[in-house]
């Protein structure tokens, strides 16, 4: 019973914590006022810089895997297999921005880059 009451306190707290994210700018900026400059100019920087952060996030395992494998780290041996080398990743960051570039969809670039990412680690490599 003791542990129904905490794992309630936790529910409670995570509503809490979402309703306050949903609700807050609405309190802060009413309708009727202009938006302030600020908040436009995060609106206008954040997609791009978001973006950025997930290409390094995505692109740092197979990085730092190349570079420890060429600077013989890992033994001094060198992997034959080319997933560890981060050609599935590679080819995937490729495709995407090829297909952005002639499509112009975001939805279309990044589903289609993510599904052929993992068809190649999956089957391929």
């Amino acid at each position: 019973m003791k542990e129904i009451g905490g794992d309630m306190l936790l529910v409670a707290a995570m509503v809490a914590a979402t309703m306050l994210t949903r609700f807050l700018p609405f309190l802060i900026f009413r309708g009727g006022k202009p938006t302030p400059p600020f908040v436009v100019f995060l609106g206008k920087t954040l997609p791009y810089a978001t973006i950025g952060l997930l290409v390094v996030y995505c692109l740092k395992t197979p990085i730092l895997s190349v570079a420890s494998q060429l600077s013989g780290q890992n033994g001094g041996e060198i992997i034959k297999n080319p997933g560890a080398w981060g050609i599935p990743e590679w080819i995937a960051v490729f495709a995407v921005a090829v297909l952005h570039m002639w499509k112009k969809n975001s939805l279309i670039s990044i589903g289609i880059g993510t599904v052929l990412y993992m068809v190649l680690v999956q089957a391929v490599f």
